[in-house]
């Protein structure tokens, strides 16, 4: 039963063949593309409007130099929102919840923001791993923490967005199971179960999204100190 519980985060797979590829790439499919008509429909003004927002919202705390990763930070946005929602749904494979892909993600792209703050602003950059006024005894030590978590930022981020969606999909199949189960023997308990089943999956859908606004947003402000 345990080893069932964790069948639903394996790779998937058809004649041998890995369907990774299509997972990831079949959300861009569903987003509805703009018309060259003067009046849009209502799920492309929806659209549009979001994005505006997330926009407008995620580079209010950085210059007009991290301007520029509006474009990569959106459309990152989306995929992951779409891909988390994706999986929800029954009988769909979740790629997030694959610590590789997370951290295929996190780790270029903390990169980035480490080499542009280098090459930008060296000074600044290394600034950052001593904190201004600290005792001449714990500057070794210091250097050495914020180094180390440094390194860690990306770490964390591919974690982070893993553990939760990974949690919340066993809750889930956890919840669903004992419905299963305690139906046929005490249907009132088993009623009371599916609510909180239906409570939790709500949930769900606030985490997906979520987790993928903190991974976006975590990112941006990597960019804010290095820009």
């Amino acid at each position: 039963m345990m080893v069932s519980f964790f069948d639903q985060f394996a790779s998937p797979s058809f004649l041998g063949i890995p369907l990774m590829a299509i997972a990831i790439a079949l959300p861009w499919v569903l987003f509805p593309t703009p018309s060259s008509r003067w009046m849009n429909n209502r799920m492309t003004t929806i659209q549009a409007w979001f994005i505006n927002r997330f926009t407008n919202q995620l580079l209010l705390p950085l210059n007009v130099g991290g301007h520029k990763w509006a474009l990569m930070f959106t459309s990152l946005m989306i995929f992951l929102i779409t891909i988390n929602m994706l999986g929800l749904l029954p009988y769909t494979f979740t790629p997030t919840t694959q610590l590789s892909l997370n951290m295929g993600f996190a780790v270029p792209l903390w990169l980035a923001t480490v080499i542009i703050g280098m090459r930008n602003q060296p000074t600044i950059a290394l600034g950052h791993l001593l904190p201004e006024g600290t005792p001449i005894p714990l500057i070794p030590v210091l250097i050495i923490i914020e180094t180390i978590s440094l390194f860690i930022r990306p770490l964390a981020l591919g974690v982070r967005l893993t553990a939760n969606l990974t949690a919340g999909h066993l809750l889930i199949q956890l919840i669903a199971t004992a419905v299963l189960v305690l139906l046929p023997m005490m249907p009132t308990v088993a009623i009371l179960t599916a609510a909180v089943l239906f409570l939790l999956t709500l949930l769900e859908v606030a985490v997906a999204m979520i987790q993928a606004y903190v991974f976006v947003l975590l990112l941006s402000l990597y960019m804010q100190e290095n820009v």
